[in-house]
């Protein structure tokens, strides 16, 4: 079992890792939008992509391919720094305004919506569904609250090269139910979770 320290080593080796493969691969983003087969993505009403921080792979090409599906547009927001996220709805016509995080996120009076495909940001994933996050489970915690009320999928959007063997899982981890990447989509199998 690995150790808080163990994780936080593995998220400097992986955040490092992130920033190359951001520099080598700026048209990732675009790459992977083409690659999604929406045909694989449950029916959904609403949708939430997060605002790119350093070297997370864009999720602008993405966004817009899901816009195209007629559903509505979420952000996350951060309310406070130790409590779930809040999706609310965006409209690019809306000004953003920073969040409890400092990341740029609609006004507080636009609409809350609990989204049905949530599109997250990663250090790394496995092929099980495994996703390590920044380390303050701020998805975990959103994940988990939707899951409790309603069906959610979670498509994880990343590099490539972010893939590890094995993601270190404790109980609360939330997983993904695929990952995109620009080189695959890649459907994590149920009985694996």
């Amino acid at each position: 079992m690995e150790t808080n320290l163990d994780k936080t080593a593995l998220r400097k080796r992986l955040r490092s890792r992130r920033r190359t493969l951001a520099a080598e691969r700026r048209d990732a983003g675009e790459q992977a939008a083409a690659r999604l087969p929406l045909e694989a993505l449950p029916p959904f009403d609403s949708f939430a992509v997060y605002r790119p921080l350093g070297s997370e792979i864009d999720p602008g090409p993405l966004l817009a391919r899901l816009l195209d599906t007629g559903a509505e547009p979420a952000l996350p927001t951060a309310i406070a720094r130790d409590q779930p996220l809040e999706f609310r709805l965006w409209d690019s016509r809306t000004p953003l305004q920073l969040d409890a995080l400092g990341i740029p996120a609609p006004p507080a009076w636009a609409d809350t919506v609990e989204p049905d495909l949530v599109v997250c940001p990663l250090l790394a994933f496995d092929r099980r569904g495994g996703r390590l996050g920044q380390g303050a489970g701020h998805y975990d915690r959103t994940l988990s609250n939707l899951r409790a009320t309603k069906p959610v999928f979670v498509l994880g959007l990343a590099f490539a090269g972010q893939e590890l063997d094995e993601i270190p899982m404790e109980p609360h981890d939330q997983r993904l139910d695929a990952i995109l990447t620009e080189t695959d989509f890649i459907s994590v199998a149920r009985d694996t979770r």
